[in-house]
């Protein structure tokens, strides 16, 4: 059998590694390494792929959120509403611009933003709404964009782990993670299911004057060389990283499906378990499952996942703490009942080996391993 991977990005790069070698020598020679014709080449790409006007290109995830923050003008003391169960990445650029990161408890199926505790998190000072498309698939947007309605709030979707999911509104109608709010962000980290060699992140608006703003910010706010017309960072997506991930995007599709045929697979195996609680799907969302996660219920996680280490099955657990325990972002205002479907989560969830090349004898070695340690 061959070596379990938590996700396997050699085997993915030697079916392409003609076509990216290429690529990459291609920018070497043309020395365009910075906002070079493989950049356009991308943002335009992704506006046809997202059926979206204005992709921006930017250095990583975590500026990709950043960005479109200070893009709608959000001020110091301004709150900001995400959710409890996420990388910390959401929150942590909340509190570098001084905002004021307010968090909110979860769905206990899709562990997306639970509407409910989102309608009594807001004040008179929220200002935008941050949800997150966790483990790839779309958080219930008609329900969080009636809410930002009534209030008049910003809607700034996480979209680092779904990119490629689709979103059914209940008129039929469908959009990709990502272009529903008023801005959507994304992050190509290795491992996410469209990921560079390095790193790299993205904008997503059908706003123009938005779009335009964030086009200066991203380059230390200028629109002409030397003329700083906005308070801007310096995030560019590098050349190298552009012509890679255009290659790979034409093949997203492809990974998503060989993403959910692996998570279906996963899910027979574990069907005759009453232990085991297996990824479910909205039914206004598809699942492009960048991780494959189980609730171990009736059973002890922690020994399942150190069993799992013993024997050499990459495995993870998204995440141990929630945020409002982290130091970092501990707050009086938390109540320890506000969070009950996210303490019980930090307790049940373990993460699977889950990418494009995953084979059925791997799985077979890990779910057998599993429902022998757990029956």
């Amino acid at each position: 059998m061959k070596k379990l991977q938590m996700v396997d990005l050699k085997s993915q790069y030697e079916k392409i590694q003609t076509q990216v070698n290429e690529a990459v020598i291609n920018v070497i020679q043309s020395t365009a390494f910075i906002n070079g014709p493989e950049v356009k080449g991308l943002q335009e790409d992704m506006e046809s792929y997202l059926d979206v006007k204005h992709v921006i290109p930017c250095a990583n995830g975590t500026d990709a959120l950043q960005i479109a923050m200070m893009g709608l003008g959000l001020e110091q003391g301004d709150e900001v509403i995400t959710v409890d169960f996420t990388f910390a990445a959401t929150v942590e650029v909340i509190a570098l611009l001084k905002l004021t990161p307010v968090l909110v408890d979860v769905d206990a199926d899709t562990f997306n933003i639970n509407i409910e505790a989102l309608k009594k998190a807001i004040t008179p000072k929220t200002k935008a709404i941050v949800p997150v498309h966790l483990f790839g698939q779309c958080a219930n947007m008609e329900a969080v964009l009636e809410v930002a309605k009534e209030h008049n709030l910003f809607v700034i979707e996480d979209t680092a782990q779904a990119i490629g999911a689709d979103y059914t509104f209940k008129d039929g109608s469908t959009k990709k993670a990502g272009t529903i709010g008023n801005i959507g962000t994304t992050s190509f980290f290795p491992s996410k299911n469209l990921g560079c060699y390095g790193d790299g992140g993205a904008i997503f608006t059908n706003d123009d004057d938005l779009a335009h703003i964030i086009r200066g910010i991203v380059n230390h706010g200028m629109y002409k060389r030397y003329y700083h017309d906005v308070v801007g960072v310096n995030s560019r997506l590098d050349s190298v990283q552009a012509a890679i991930l255009r290659i790979k995007l034409p093949l997203l599709d492809g990974y998503c499906d060989a993403r959910r045929k692996a998570a279906a697979y996963y899910s027979a195996g574990f069907s005759a378990s009453d232990k085991i609680i297996t990824p479910i799907t909205a039914d206004y969302t598809t699942h492009v499952f960048h991780q494959y996660t189980l609730q171990i219920v009736g059973a002890d996680r922690d020994a399942l996942h150190a069993h799992l280490n013993e024997n050499n099955i990459p495995n993870a657990i998204y995440y141990p703490v929630p945020l409002h325990s982290q130091k970092a972002y501990a707050d009086e205002r938390y109540n320890e009942g506000d969070f009950a479907v996210t303490n019980q989560l930090i307790k049940t969830v373990i993460s699977l080996p889950m990418h494009t090349e995953l084979e059925e004898e791997q799985q077979d070695y890990i779910i057998n391993t599993i429902l022998n340690f757990i029956k």
